[in-house]
């Protein structure tokens, strides 16, 4: 599998110091360690330590990126280097490399970080040449590294490099400044005061758009989207409504780069004075700085740096002379390779649109997933504003199943676009009891979810149901929740849930911090396993995931079949590992994954077969998974998928309106939308039901299966790699940008 005919070298160039970045490092030293006896090597301080070479560039191993997975930041340093913009710097590094026998790099950084490693590559020849010239190599040494491979992590806060969906460091640096902003909204109610808040974001508005999205903020400032002339007064009285309406508290995000029509910069001071002088609020501004850099990486970016960096390997064994640099992306939830150049120069063509005042281009360059939370962002919040005519048609939204974080968001969105559509929007208490008990209210503007969820199904009491449907002469069901949707064919309604993407990030993220705890308790003793039982039914996502997110040995679910043999070999890998530096293990159970070996079976087993090598703990998670705040990833997705949803439901009432009433007799009056890989769609129930195991509650395909073997081969196990399906090479043109925005 490995290339024969030269060895596999790799040195993690650069880290920008964002939270989740060395994830990438280590998934790539431990994909690289088991299946080559060539060293790996990584270089301090970036493109600094490339330069000046020595002690920088050192050989890692398995254990140098051993308990680091939950760290933010990087241990290996990064800095910004001068002497690597020129030819002189870039022959020193190129000096280095031949030294150390390196002919494969990864680089972690930016776009800036990612040209300069391309310029390098293709400089290589002539580097060498010049080396030879000089005679520090040898004509024999410069034609046995004739070649350099180079492959890409994008790894930004800002989500600027286009191309991808996200870069790796995003989602932490959303988690942080979510942390503040709910932290502030406490403040703002009590005293009601206005919080102008300035995020990072120089050349890219999308931590701002997110932020503002999430929080339900009253006001946007971003780069890519000045305001138009007259702003002022528009922001201005939008305030003022939201207080008159009852609201304690205005939120304005800025990021630092906001500036107007006419490229003058919008300060956050200027907008605090411009509040304080028009309406005479009480105002404070909060910049949050590099707080957004730091802090423990979110389970998001733990998986993405692991995914990405598994690709990146891949990508470098596969490399010929022929095959072009390119960055490691994220496409819906699949990993893909890109030219690196082809994402570099797009990149750019964005700040050159906005330099030149070409706004809605540099918007359309960032991709469709920038274009769709701006449409979401101004629909959900910011559109009730307009003048709406009233329409024929009642709408009522309700929650069936286990609550799941992001649910609110979703209604939220739901409720305020049917009411900026025209539409007689009702909200139901308690799921298809409250329903068929007549607990149906009208909605307001202020109103955030549909109170109460109930898992009780329609069969239960459907002549009043049907009743009470007659009575409020509801036209069409909004239904938020778990597997019970699939309960509602012939309804004629569209659900909203999720197909290919987890829409419950804080069960995931519960659970990565739960582990992280046990593992740092772990580290005071030594020699111990913990074995800790996740939620989920028969579904192993959380297991699994969970399991990539905090470097666990092993994780058993239901769909992956596992028997007493697969047992013995994963206490077996466990009595080795305590032979290491390394003495501590975690084990992961879903809660339904096997019948008899249950969470107490296992830990019998493993302390029976452990006895003198190490003991065990047992931990079960339980319900702390449904608890807590939605994260950053639940609230845009949940309300992007409630705006995309009712939008979805005024088109279909408006087709099968005739005569004054809704004839809802087609396949597709029963929906459910979801993210499938990177589209928004819509599948009739009719169809799912034939792809449905209805008697566990699972699809009969899982999308995140694959991720299994990134799972065993981080735990240290000898396994073929067969089954890998390698990221397909993509290219990146304005077209493929704009295809499907969402909105």
């Amino acid at each position: 599998f490995v290339h024969k005919h030269h060895s596999l070298w790799l040195s993690l160039i650069r880290s920008c110091l964002t939270a989740g970045l060395w994830l990438a490092g280590q998934a790539l030293l431990q994909r690289g360690n088991p299946f080559t006896s060539a060293p790996l090597l990584f270089c301090l301080q970036g493109y600094e330590g490339l330069v000046e070479g020595g002690e920088n560039i050192k050989q890692a191993n398995w254990l140098s990126v051993s308990n680091i997975i939950q760290l933010g930041g990087t241990i290996i340093g990064s800095a910004r280097c001068k002497a690597f913009t020129t030819r002189e710097g870039r022959l020193l590094a190129a000096y280095n490399l031949v030294q150390h026998g390196i002919t494969n790099l990864c680089v972690i950084g930016g776009d800036g970080s990612l040209t300069g490693a391309n310029i390098f590559r293709t400089e290589w020849g002539g580097l060498l040449e010049q080396l030879v010239k000089d005679g520090k190599i040898t004509k024999e040494v410069a034609k046995k590294y004739c070649h350099l491979n180079i492959v890409g992590l994008v790894g930004s806060i800002d989500n600027d490099f286009c191309g991808t969906d996200m870069t790796i460091g995003t989602d932490s640096a959303l988690h942080r400044i979510m942390e503040v902003i709910d932290a502030i909204t406490t403040t703002a109610q009590s005293h009601q005061r206005t919080f102008v808040l300035e995020v990072m974001g120089r050349h890219c508005g999308y931590l701002a758009l997110v932020s503002a999205l999430a929080s339900g903020a009253d006001w946007l400032f971003i780069p890519e989207a000045p305001p138009e002339d007259g702003w002022e007064d528009f922001m201005c009285a939008r305030l003022g409504e939201t207080r008159s309406r009852g609201s304690r508290l205005n939120i304005i995000i800025i990021a630092e780069g906001a500036i107007d029509r006419n490229g003058k910069p919008i300060s956050s001071s200027y907008v605090k004075d411009l509040v304080v002088q028009r309406l005479g609020f009480d105002t404070r501004v909060t910049v949050l700085g590099h707080v957004q850099r730091g802090g423990t990486p979110s389970a998001f970016d733990r998986v993405l740096s692991s995914k990405m960096g598994m690709e990146a390997v891949m990508a470098l064994l596969e490399a010929t002379p022929d095959t072009p640099a390119c960055v490691v992306s994220l496409s819906g939830n699949q990993s893909v390779r890109l030219p690196l150049m082809e994402c570099v120069q797009v990149t750019k063509e964005v700040q050159k649109a906005m330099d030149e005042k070409r706004f809605e281009e540099a918007i359309q360059l960032r991709g469709r997933h920038t274009c769709a939370l701006t449409a979401a962002a101004v629909c959900a919040d910011w559109c009730c504003l307009s003048p709406f005519r009233q329409t024929h048609f009642s709408l009522a939204i309700l929650n069936v199943g286990a609550p799941a974080a992001g649910m609110n968001a979703a209604v939220r969105s739901a409720v305020r676009i049917g009411i900026s559509q025209g539409h007689t929007v009702y909200v139901v208490n308690d799921g298809f009891e409250g329903l068929s008990k007549g607990q149906v209210h009208l909605s307001c503007l202020q109103l955030g979810a549909a109170g109460g969820r109930h898992r009780t199904l329609p069969k239960t009491s459907m002549e009043k149901i049907v009743e009470n449907v007659r009575k409020f002469n509801i036209h069409s069901l909004l239904v938020v929740g778990g597997f019970e949707l699939s309960m509602t064919q012939g309804w004629g309604s569209h659900t909203c849930s999720n197909s290919d993407i987890c829409a419950n990030e804080p069960s995931l993220l519960s659970s990565a911090q739960s582990c992280d705890r046990i593992k740092q308790s772990a580290s005071g003793t030594k020699r111990r396993v913990f074995i800790v039982e996740t939620m989920g039914g028969y579904c192993g996502y959380l297991s699994t995931v969970t399991g990539i997110a905090v470097g666990a040995d092993a994780a058993y679910v239901y769909e992956d079949p596992f028997t007493i043999h697969d047992l013995k070999v994963n206490v077996e890998h466990l009595t080795e590992k305590m032979k290491t530096d390394i003495q501590r293990g975690l084990v992961l159970r879903n809660e339904k994954c096997h019948e008899h070996y249950t969470t107490e079976f296992l830990y019998n087993l493993y302390s029976s077969e452990g006895r003198g090598i190490f003991d065990c703990r047992i931990n079960v998670l339980g319900h702390l998974q449904q608890g807590g705040a939605p994260t950053p990833f639940d609230r845009n997705y949940g309300t992007k998928l409630g705006v995309k949803a009712m939008l979805w439901m005024s088109e279909k009432l408006q087709e099968a309106y005739r005569k004054g009433r809704v004839f809802a007799n087609s396949a597709d009056s029963a929906c459910v939308i979801g993210l499938r890989k990177k589209m928004v769609a819509f599948s009739p129930v009719t169809e799912l039901k034939k792809v449905t195991d209805f008697e566990h509650r699972l699809p009969q395909e899982q999308w995140w299966l694959n991720l299994r073997l990134m799972l065993k081969m981080l735990a240290n196990y000898q396994i073929s790699l067969t089954e890998y399906i390698s990221g397909k090479m993509e290219h990146v043109t304005r077209r493929t940008l704009s295809i499907e925005k969402g909105f």
